[in-house]
């Protein structure tokens, strides 16, 4: 029995080539690109039975292709129409309650958080459906940030003295920011740790031996970044004496010196106070940051530096090893030393805070503790 042939699908100029754009295109859509092919090739006559065998669907589904065409041209190709298509998995109503019950509530057995597969079981949906409901909402309950905020009360004196300091700091003087890094252990791995290879990751033993520990000074010049450090068994109020007189004698005469740390009482204690309130160290001037500000500390940027790139990963099998390889690592960071830049002003800084402060007052008179 012979086939049956439909007449050419009639195709203008500007068509064609929409179509052959359509046809090679590899961003559109699937189906857009196949509907497109297919009438190519009815444009050239060939029969919607071997068009389908072609795309891999019926004749009939070519016959409604090219009825769609020619009443709405390429503008209807590969459009789904109105009624078919998938209908949506999930019911009405569903994505809110998936997104509410992800933020105000928690999993029946005390868990602190929802996975993907826990949630699906209390709607009955796929763990896979969840997980785009919280793409879509931008919903992450696996992670935590940490944060506390401050409760100095002269916080916002304190912030705009520091910040002030870093974004317009004065004329002929050095602004240095000033820690200490606290009992930094010479860890020493159980075993020798592999090398990395193409395909797998480098190794290490996830115990080690703990070879004792060290404290180490450091101040960031923030305007140069470079780093002045020393090594002390602890950190009392004469080591911070010593590490001061360690900067005035690294700050050329003439240049006021700026310092910007914390509140620990060894700052302040009277060997220090004492020391600074001489006439000879007028050129002195300490800022403290706010308490639970440590975020405030340019410093701590570059002691997470330190962390990442010199102690997580290290093996030490003494202090003394610890200390070299900490001092090796800060004098090639002086040789191209890159400054932390501070670019929050403190109007900023404290209209985030207070918002901050708002949300956990409604909180606790939510939880009334």
């Amino acid at each position: 029995m012979p086939i049956i042939t439909a007449p050419a699908l009639p195709v203008t100029d500007e068509q064609r080539a929409d179509l052959l754009r359509m046809a090679s295109s590899t961003s559109l859509a699937h189906r857009r690109v196949i509907q497109a092919r297919a009438l190519l090739w009815a444009a050239d006559g060939t029969a919607n039975e071997e068009i389908a065998r072609r795309v891999g669907v019926d004749s009939d589904t070519v016959r409604r292709w090219r009825a769609r065409f020619a009443e709405h041209g390429t503008q209807g190709v590969g459009v789904i129409a109105k009624g078919r298509g998938r209908k949506p998995g999930l019911g009405e109503g569903v994505v809110a309650e998936v997104v509410r019950v992800t933020q105000h509530e928690r999993p029946p057995d005390g868990s602190t958080h929802w996975t993907t597969r826990s949630l699906a079981r209390r709607f009955g949906i796929g763990k896979d459906a969840v997980a785009r409901i919280w793409s879509d909402h931008h919903l992450k309950p696996w992670r935590v940030d940490t944060f506390k905020i401050s409760t100095d009360p002269d916080f916002e004196r304190k912030l705009v003295d520091v910040v002030g300091l870093y974004l317009n700091p004065p004329e002929r003087a050095a602004v240095f920011s000033f820690d200490e890094k606290t009992q930094v252990q010479a860890l020493d791995r159980t075993q020798p740790s592999l090398p990395m290879r193409p395909g797998r990751a480098g190794t290490m033993t996830h115990d080690y031996k703990r070879h004792g520990t060290t404290d180490l000074f450091a101040a960031l010049n923030v305007a140069t970044g470079e780093v002045l450090t020393d090594f002390h068994k602890s950190h009392a109020a004469i080591e911070v004496l010593r590490f001061f007189k360690h900067i005035d004698q690294n700050v050329e005469r003439g240049l006021e010196i700026h310092v910007v740390l914390d509140n620990l009482s060894a700052h302040k204690a009277p060997e220090v106070t004492t020391w600074l309130a001489h006439p000879r160290r007028k050129r002195w001037h300490l800022h403290f940051t706010p308490t639970s500000s440590s975020w405030l500390n340019l410093v701590e940027r570059w002691f997470k530096e330190l962390t990442d790139k010199r102690l997580r990963r290290g093996a030490f099998n003494s202090v003394a090893a610890l200390t070299e390889a900490i001092a090796t690592w800060v004098s090639h960071w002086n040789d191209d030393p890159k400054p932390f830049v501070w670019h929050k002003t403190a109007d900023e800084i404290i209209e985030k805070v207070r918002r901050g402060r708002a949300t956990l007052h409604q909180i606790k008179s939510t939880t009334d503790h």
